[in-house]
């Protein structure tokens, strides 16, 4: 299959040959049709996070599922699936819990043991986030694997995967937005946006999207957003407080700058729950 092997910090990836092995019991090969490029991924590639080369990077993804190993029961050939980035035994504590979340034995090959998933000319390569999904194909456990309708396009629904997730999840799982609350979100890309409408699902009253960037204040209110700020032109704090009279609930920040990290915290009322989501 056709891979985009990652060869290490500050070095461009390139397309190569590399040879996949057959599922193991409880495996899935899955074909690949949509891989989004999370901005993690180019921490990596940027080498601001180290990670083993050669490897193939890629964790947002969505495909279609061309064979399962023995002990495969999730999932058959033919199914449209997400990847999920939280791989889990299914057997220790955490997982028979119900925190799967939690687990501390993610399920890998033994590299003692067992053969390498991926090689190239020879050379194992490493598998990120037990994913790799900037390939034609993919191995993985059946447990990071999410099974989800034929009728969803695949290309859309890779960005569920993680960016949809983390900031929806954000919004629902991390800071429960309450009914009738005010959220501020910080940074309209797409998780940014995605915490926008975990907002609107979680029945907030008001919802004020911060950006420089018209064009992304505009998609945030097609998306959710009742009022949006932006930040190349006005004090998004002083905005935010006048809007709502002494600041918001809940405020996001998808951007992973400091400054906006300070007013994400800064445009709280008193007892408001900061999220940063980057």
């Amino acid at each position: 299959m056709k891979a985009a092997v990652f060869h290490g910090p500050n070095q461009d990836l390139t397309i190569e040959q590399v040879e996949i092995d057959d599922p193991m019991p409880n495996e899935v090969l899955v074909r690949t049709v949509g891989s989004g490029v999370c901005h993690s991924d180019l921490h990596f590639v940027d080498g601001f996070y180290p990670f083993p080369a050669p490897a193939i990077l890629g964790h947002e993804a969505a495909g279609v599922v061309e064979k399962v190993g023995s002990a495969v029961t999730y999932v058959q050939p033919g199914d449209h699936v997400i990847l999920c980035l939280s791989v889990f035994c299914g057997q220790c504590d955490y997982c028979l819990s119900g925190k799967t979340h939690l687990c501390q034995s993610r399920p890998v090959r033994n590299p003692k043991t067992d053969p390498p998933k991926l090689t190239w000319n020879g050379t194992p390569v490493n598998q990120f986030a037990s994913i790799s999904g900037y390939a034609e194909k993919m191995l993985v456990h059946e447990h990071a694997l999410v099974k989800i309708t034929k009728e969803m396009p695949l290309d859309k629904a890779a960005l569920i995967g993680c960016g949809v997730t983390t900031g929806v999840g954000a919004a629902l799982n991390t800071a429960r937005v309450e009914p009738g609350s005010t959220v501020a979100v910080w940074g309209c890309g797409g998780v940014g946006l995605s915490a926008i409408q975990g907002a609107r699902i979680a029945g907030a009253r008001q919802i004020i999207a911060v950006d420089t960037f018209e064009n992304k204040l505009a998609t945030a209110r097609e998306l959710g957003a009742t009022h949006s700020v932006d930040a190349s032109s006005h004090d998004p704090v002083a905005a935010i407080k006048e809007m709502t009279g002494g600041g918001v609930d809940y405020s996001f920040e998808a951007i992973g700058l400091k400054v906006a990290a300070e007013q994400c915290f800064n445009a709280l009322r008193p007892g408001g729950t900061a999220t940063v989501m980057a």
